[in-house]
């Protein structure tokens, strides 16, 4: 995959650049309902968030390499804090989507409402709807002229997904993850055996966070541009669109569903006789119907079927073929 930006123009390789973002915003949602079982409706806050904090840090400071560290500190640290208010107050599941539904709602508002001269951070104008323009981009630390290319960008991107998606596999193998995985499918019992459910909750939700807060960096460096729509009701939307359509309790999952979500509506949008949003909400609910799993359970469960089978069917003809010799 890193040579591709080699052998594609680089249109494409802009267009490749999104998906490896939108991937690891996926994975954010991904970790945080598949694997936390807390289903949040506000992962476009931090991710947004990420992408707010970079640019106005960036248009400040100049150097990338701090704005790039705040972009994941902010949204984690605000994760956190909703997160504590979230599970140490003991509230129900239901209230979490309401609440994260809500905190994304409020900042989207904010953000709107702050256009016009007086409303600025430093050198950073927030713009309002119009959002921030012109956001200088990535650069080797400590040289400020040496800016990302959309090659580097697409490398970096990928990298950093595949160490994100590394890191929590080998979170999810290990003692935490078990535990996390454990208080998902039955968090009574896990608190009977003495483990504190509220705490590792929050540490899933603030990392979900963190990770979100990453791709929003990601996003305002790929277009060099970011607006009050990353905090919107439709990137909320569009999130839980990927996680369910690539299935729950995987990582690779969130990843294909992105993917294959993104790559129609480019498809779809293409079609001017189509209304992209009855095409999609089409799309949607045939997946349900067809994979209402998602895409990688329902595969999986396809193979294992298909190879139990035809172990079944050998284990079956090497016994024939024993009573015969015998």
């Amino acid at each position: 995959m890193l040579g591709l930006p080699y052998l594609v123009d680089d249109y494409s390789l802009i267009q490749l650049t999104i998906y490896v973002v939108m991937a690891l915003l996926a994975v954010s949602l991904g970790f945080i309902w598949g694997f936390g079982g807390i289903l949040c409706f506000g992962q476009a806050a931090f991710f947004g968030l990420g992408s707010y904090t970079y640019a106005i840090a960036v248009s400040n400071l100049g150097d990338s390499t701090l704005p790039f560290i705040f972009s994941i500190i902010v949204p984690a640290a605000f994760a956190a804090l909703l997160g504590y208010v979230i599970f140490f107050g003991r509230l129900s599941d239901v209230y979490v989507g309401v609440i994260t539904l809500t905190v994304t709602l409020i900042l989207f508002n904010l953000v709107n409402s702050t256009a016009g001269p007086e409303w600025r951070i430093g050198n950073a104008l927030l713009g309002g709807f119009n959002g921030i323009p012109s956001i200088p981009l990535l650069n080797v630390p400590g040289n400020a002229d040496s800016t990302i290319t959309p090659r580097g960008m697409f490398k970096l991107s990928f990298a950093l997904l595949i160490a994100v998606y590394a890191g929590l596999r080998a979170l999810i193998a290990s003692r935490i993850g078990r535990v996390i995985i454990a208080i998902k499918e039955n968090e009574s019992r896990a608190q009977l055996l003495g483990y504190d459910s509220r705490s590792y909750k929050l540490l899933v939700f603030t990392l979900g966070g963190a990770i979100a807060g990453l791709a929003g960096c990601l996003f305002a460096n790929w277009g060099s541009f970011t607006s009050p729509t990353v905090f919107g009701l439709a990137q909320s939307a569009q999130i839980i669109v990927w996680v369910i359509v690539g299935g729950l309790g995987t990582l690779i999952g969130p990843m294909l569903g992105c993917a294959l979500i993104l790559w129609l509506t480019t498809q779809i949008g293409t079609q001017q006789t189509l209304n992209s949003s009855l095409a999609l909400g089409a799309v949607f609910l045939l997946f349900m119907l067809l994979a209402p799993k998602g895409i990688v359970p329902s595969l999986g469960a396809l193979l294992e079927r298909f190879f139990r089978r035809h172990v079944v069917r050998r284990t079956a003809t090497v016994a024939n073929l024993e009573e015969r010799d015998a």
